[in-house]
């Protein structure tokens, strides 16, 4: 075991995750639980074996950097940019309010200056692993809502880059028994600025052309193999270069490598390649910050743990709720932005690392830290679930508000009253923007349904007439003027509520052409039963349209 550290870690890691995480999910637990108890189990705190923790930390990186890497394939600038004016000061404001706390309680509990000031700067920062995690499970990534909470993550790594150049130099004066230069400390701090700027404008400039171009060209030799290979050569390598070059983090490079490779046409085939390490790698995140947990510090500093939790589930996201609420967004996107950051991690683990190697914080506060994080990490799944069962209440809240203002969240027959003929399109994610800008380019008269209230602005945005709320409804389907409609295209992905919409539009006009997708043989087959037209499904419309190439070359 202990001559090969690295495999010895890894098998440990995965194995042990794998059973913990079925055990969690026979007890209806998070899956995250079994993975962190997998790391207190191999971790120093345990008897038995004790797997490298360096190795487990570096092994967690890459996870964290695949997974960064996924979120800029699907992230352009223009969508960086649409959200600045709420991300930047609220995520600045966020961790203002977090780390006067984390001061507040370190001079409650007597600790020096710069101890508390460190340690409510690490309470501040949330996990991009755990945010992230939360935000595909739901699919909100591609929402405001997600826009927004990627665009927070960011400015919190920016703000974590120049905390950890200037962390060192402080603490290195301050236990010389020196006074922090001004001028020192301004210079270091324009460094590092220069630096970030230098990185990001020549990803801007330079990245978006060659990382591209590229990837093009690898994907024409034909070399499935070679293209694997090489989009995780960009992946990796562009992160751990321009970390070592410009002093970002890790997870920042692997951002933009992302977002600039989103950019060629071949970015879906690139995420594909990385999911499988992407995922497995995300695991060893949680082993490793499992194997961290000093368990003892629950029993020894339960008030002290309760605090510091208090201030990351309850201090920061209230915070960050008032902040977006004060931005005029939507409620639903408040209580989503404020769960996701409820919780805490890596680069807290990180820059608390920093305090105690410069002296300036305890090892018992690292492990009230470390304890507290684990404990956030367990509750965020729960906290998501709680906002799921509120969606009944938010929906009806913001069908009520609208119906106040006149909108068409209880859609008015009056909206689809002057369409003839027109195309009604259910959904406005991927498939249903598709078809939308097909429709659109073709010059039909359209009329979409939605939910997601940021969809609905996005549409309107684009003088689409939408009715937003739910399409299963009788009375929604009513207001869409289905009678006169020329054809109804369904992209919900549930088979049921689809169904359910194919069942009632076909009631309404029995002449109407409809099509609805499908994501198996069992939902084909469903939605035939009730009425569509047309049924369409991965798989067999590729089959479809090879043997219609046949066809065609045969006439």
């Amino acid at each position: 075991m202990h001559e090969a550290p690295l495999i010895a870690t890894l098998v440990s890691g995965i194995v042990l995750a794998f059973v913990f995480a079925a055990l969690a999910h026979r007890l209806r637990l998070p899956a995250l639980a079994g993975y962190l108890l997998a790391g207190v189990v191999v971790g120093p705190f345990t008897p038995g074996y004790v797997a490298d923790g360096r190795i487990a930390h570096e092994l967690a990186e890459v996870g964290v950097v695949l997974l960064m890497f996924g979120v800029g394939l699907h992230f352009s600038l223009r969508d960086l940019l649409s959200v600045k004016s709420l991300a930047i000061p609220g995520a600045l404001g966020q961790m203002a309010v977090a780390t006067v706390l984390g001061l507040l309680l370190g001079w409650v509990l007597g600790w020096p200056l710069a101890q508390g000031f460190v340690f409510g700067l690490a309470l501040s920062v949330a996990s991009t692993v755990v945010l992230l995690r939360a935000m595909e499970e739901r699919r909100l990534l591609e929402t405001e809502r997600g826009r927004i909470a990627v665009g927070w993550l960011i400015v919190e790594d920016l703000a974590m880059v120049l905390a950890l150049v200037l962390l060192p130099a402080v603490g290195g004066a301050l236990a010389a028994g020196q006074g922090v230069s001004f001028g020192a400390l301004a210079g270091t701090v324009g460094i590092a600025i220069g630096k970030v700027i230098l990185f990001v404008a020549l990803m801007l400039v330079v990245g978006a052309r060659l990382i591209p171009w590229l990837l093009a060209r690898v994907a024409g030799s034909g070399s499935r193999e070679l293209f694997r290979l090489a989009v995780l050569a960009i992946a990796l390598g562009v992160a751990f270069g321009v970390a070592g070059a410009f002093g970002v983090s890790f997870e920042l490079g692997a951002f933009f490598a992302g977002m600039m490779m989103g950019e060629s046409k071949l970015a879906h085939d690139a995420a594909e390649e990385t999911l499988p390490l992407r995922d497995a790698f995300a695991v060893l995140f949680f082993v490793s910050i499992g194997m961290l947990f000093n368990y003892r510090v629950v029993f020894t500093e339960p008030l002290v743990v309760l605090a510091a939790l208090a201030i990351i589930v309850l201090g920061k996201s209230l915070a960050a709720l008032l902040i977006v609420l004060a931005s005029r967004r939507p409620l639903r996107t408040a209580l989503t932005i404020a769960v996701s950051l409820a919780q805490i991690g890596e680069f807290s683990f990180i820059l608390i690392g920093v305090g105690v190697a410069q002296h300036m914080v305890s090892k018992e506060a690292q492990d009230v830290l470390l304890a507290a994080a684990i404990l956030s990490i367990l509750l965020n799944p729960w906290l998501f679930k709680l906002l799921d069962r509120a969606k009944p209440w938010l929906d009806a809240r913001e069908a009520l508000a609208d119906v106040t203002e006149a909108s068409l969240d209880e859609p008015l027959p009056e909206e689809a009253g002057n369409l003839a003929g027109h195309v009604v399109v259910v959904g406005y994610g991927r498939l249903g923007r598709l078809l939308c800008d097909g429709l659109l380019a073709r010059g039909r008269p359209l009329l979409a349904m939605e939910m997601e209230p940021e969809r609905v602005e996005a549409l309107r945005r684009q003088g689409i007439r939408t009715i937003s709320g739910q399409a299963s409804r009788d009375e929604a389907l009513v207001a869409a003027s289905l009678g006169a409609a020329s054809a109804l295209l369904v992209t919900v992905p549930d088979a049921f509520e689809a169904g359910e919409i194919v069942r009632v539009a076909r009631q309404l006009n029995p002449r109407l052409t409809i099509c609805a997708r499908a994501g198996s043989g069992a939902a084909v087959a469903h939605l035939r039963g009730q009425g569509a037209d047309l049924v369409v499904s991965g798989e067999r419309e590729m089959a479809r349209g090879m043997l219609d190439c046949l066809c065609t070359d045969a006439t």
